[in-house]
């Protein structure tokens, strides 16, 4: 086959698009690791939200009022985690969106070109919107560990 023939060029055509889809595939594995790790931070606020509202049931008010303040903490915690799942699941849908305009608009045009900086382009922000989502959670997290141990230091201290 000679290098100009059609077969080649339709050869060298699928090549680059595999090549131009692998980012989109890195970024949607990235997203993946993300939601795993999404999701497990929101099973230990669950558990964490089951464990208090257990030991509200029968707690002096003292216990009562601090456990409400907790569940508070917890219940922003989960929308923060909340947010950071959608931000992360749009960014996969987008990534899938993307390499699936690679495929597709094999054809090429200012049409595809337009889909794809578009589609990959929001993917790229909702990823970055989930890690920033996830970021707050964390510091929130941080916040009511570093309160927690504040006040047990606080009961530790000889008078």
């Amino acid at each position: 086959m000679p290098p100009g023939s059609d077969v080649t060029e339709a050869l060298g055509s699928v090549v680059h698009i595999i090549q131009v889809s692998l980012a989109p595939v890195f970024l949607l594995s990235g997203i993946a690791t993300l939601l795993n790790v999404f999701s497990t931070r929101l099973a230990r606020v669950a558990d964490l939200v089951d464990a208090a509202a257990k030991t509200m049931d029968g707690a002096d008010a003292t216990t009562t009022a601090m456990l409400s303040r907790q569940l508070v903490n917890l219940h922003h915690r989960s929308l923060a985690l909340d947010l950071a799942v959608a931000l992360a699941a749009a960014g996969g849908a987008l990534t899938c969106a993307t390499v699936l305009a690679l495929f597709v608009g094999e054809a090429g045009g200012p049409a595809v070109a337009t889909m794809l900086f578009v589609t990959f382009g929001l993917a790229i922000i909702c990823a970055l919107a989930s890690i920033a989502a996830f970021t707050a959670e964390m510091l929130m997290a941080s916040k009511h560990v570093r309160a927690a141990v504040a006040a047990g230091q606080l009961k530790a201290e000889p008078e």
